[in-house]
């Protein structure tokens, strides 16, 4: 997540962390609800990660449309901020997750009218630098979670934070505490870096390794407990400014709300 919402944002988590857990009804009373159901649908043989998600599980994996937060700017910028055309996504982007054995995979078909990424080494902070999709996983019974990111140009970058109470520290950025081998493959349909003409979209899968998810003791697959956020950085010179969308939907745009994260269900 960008450092320059982390200042404001993490101020704001207690503030905002209700909203994901209680709602009004008609008495006007609050009753508890759950996070919201995100569901990964099992794959009978393994993804072909390649980026054109024709594989047949993505024929039955349920679709997830990603959305602004419900209030684009954090509580503190409010009172200042006099931009325009903040409340719109201009790009719509959609999201599908399946998994095996093996992997937990992810499937994103991104619109974007200006695909750009210009970082061009593995394990960047790639939201300074274009597009991209960030994948944050956290078991729901221990305090530490991945942020993982793959790139319209087939980067990628696996962060780990031991909990959210260090976040920002040098160690958070650490390859990955030993995920494993993270695979991404793209296919777009456009061109990459270039202002000057109009761009469709680009798709991207990624895998990643079970392996590593578990490696603290944490389970995986039916009967486990984990928590999802499926999160952009949409960069473009035909938008007003640069969209930060998600799934689920989050209150404000801070991408370490973990209390606002889906419930991952493993479905076969």
């Amino acid at each position: 997540m960008n450092k320059r919402l982390w200042i404001f944002g993490v101020l704001s988590i207690m503030m905002v962390s209700g909203c994901a857990l209680t709602q009004k009804v008609g008495t006007g009373e609050k009753t508890p609800v759950g996070p919201v159901p995100v569901i990964a649908k099992y794959s009978g043989s393994p993804v072909v990660v390649d980026g054109k998600l024709d594989d047949p599980v993505w024929k039955i994996a349920p679709v997830y449309n990603l959305s602004l937060a419900k209030s684009s700017l954090l509580p503190i910028e409010k009172r200042m901020d006099k931009r325009q055309g903040i409340d719109i996504l201009r790009d719509e982007g959609r999201a599908q997750l399946a998994w095996d054995e093996n992997y937990l995979y992810l499937g994103i078909r991104f619109y974007d009218s200006d695909i750009v990424q210009e970082g061009t080494e593995d394990q960047k902070h790639f939201y300074g630098t274009g597009d991209l999709v960030e994948l944050f996983l956290k078991p729901e019974k221990n305090t530490w979670y991945w942020e993982i990111y793959g790139t319209p140009n087939g980067k990628k970058t696996v962060f780990w934070f031991p909990g959210r109470g260090r976040l920002g520290l040098p160690s958070g950025f650490e390859p990955g505490m030993e995920l494993g081998e993270v695979l991404v493959g793209v296919d777009i349909k456009g061109t990459l870096n270039n202002w000057k003409d109009r761009d469709d979209y680009w798709t991207l899968e990624m895998a990643i390794p079970v392996k590593g998810l578990t490696k603290y003791g944490d389970t995986f697959g039916q009967g486990s407990e984990w928590r999802v956020l499926i999160a952009r950085y949409n960069y473009s010179r035909y938008n007003p400014w640069t969209e930060l969308s998600t799934v689920p939907q989050l209150s404000i745009p801070n991408f370490h709300l973990l209390e606002e994260y889906g419930k991952l269900v493993f479905e076969k």
